[in-house]
């Protein structure tokens, strides 16, 4: 099966890492093709490729496939061999919840520490409503790995689409030096010893130095 793996902005651009995590998740030969993003054609580029303009977009032998959620869905149905999701039914579901919540939430989070894998600062001020999106997203992580743990440093244990949608918010509260909890700070490093997430990061440091 060929495929291309349409992404932007290495550094910045978070939706493109979770398609790019679930593609290695998924073990799937996939060449990666890489359009600037904040150019003056950036958008006319895109539309080449996907009817949204936006990225990422999984190009297949059958058509394109966009948005981060539907890619990972779709690898998932074409290499179920790789369990992309938690193979128990309850843990699947409770997967496939927090993927949703992440997909469709966390606007404040979004809007006030945006993607930048090569920063280092914090805020001046943490907006409180940012503050409550990350108190979420810390009590999801403390629920799965309570239950999981046993198995894992992984939210489900092993990686699974979960970690690969929850990885930019990861880097997202290393990059701004956000405090946080105990077994936070721990999945915040377990994203970061990941091997697809740290050749993705590192591909980003590089990235911005062009």
């Amino acid at each position: 099966m060929a495929l291309q793996l349409v992404i932007g902005d290495k550094n910045y651009s978070s939706w493109s890492l979770r398609a790019a995590l679930a593609v290695d998740l998924a073990g799937a030969d996939c060449e990666e093709l890489r359009v600037r993003l904040f150019q003056p054609d950036s958008r006319a580029q895109l539309l080449r490729y996907s009817p949204t303009g936006k990225v990422p977009v999984l190009l297949t032998e059958q058509g394109a496939v966009w948005d981060s959620l539907a890619i990972a869905e779709y690898l998932a149905e074409c290499y179920p061999e790789s369990q992309l999701w938690p193979q128990e039914q309850q843990a699947r579901a409770l997967a496939r919840s927090i993927c949703a919540e992440m997909h469709s939430g966390f606007t404040a989070l979004r809007s006030h520490l945006p993607m930048d894998l090569a920063r280092d600062k914090a805020l001046a001020e943490l907006p409180d409503e940012a503050q409550a999106d990350i108190d979420r997203i810390c009590a999801i992580w403390a629920g799965c790995r309570e239950r999981y743990a046993s198995t894992g440093n992984y939210l489900f244990g092993q990686a699974s689409i979960a970690d690969a949608f929850y990885a930019p918010v990861a880097a997202r509260l290393r990059s701004y030096r956000v405090a946080l909890p105990t077994a936070a700070a721990a999945y915040v490093e377990t994203i970061y010893r990941w091997p697809a997430f740290q050749r993705w990061y590192q591909a980003a440091l590089q990235e911005v130095k062009e």
